[in-house]
């Protein structure tokens, strides 16, 4: 039996908006939360005002959310959602699920 391959979240974020303290705390919620789930969370810096969260899981990248797209930032326990959709379906979130 091979290594299990765990999901990665990218979250890339504009550094001229100066976004990076809320990519990180982003990135320790879902760490947090998924921690069994992800085997990475990378925090990649941008320009441009982009602010955007994806999941690489078995050869794809599927976009969780983009401020542009979705407009402005998300509630955390909406991303929490999100992610837990593509990388752990079955997985309770507990008082974030009400």
């Amino acid at each position: 039996m091979g290594p299990v391959t765990r999901s990665r979240v990218v979250i890339t974020y504009c550094t001229r908006c100066k976004w990076q303290l809320r990519a990180q705390w982003y990135a320790g919620e879902l760490l947090q939360t998924f921690e069994e789930e992800l085997g990475e969370v990378a925090l990649r810096p941008a320009t441009g005002g982009v602010f955007r969260v994806d999941v690489e899981a078995d050869g794809a990248e599927t976009g969780v959310w983009n401020r542009k797209r979705d407009g402005g930032f998300p509630e955390i326990t909406e991303l929490k959602r999100r992610v837990r959709d593509l990388v752990a379906p079955n997985k309770s979130l507990g008082h974030a699920e009400r």
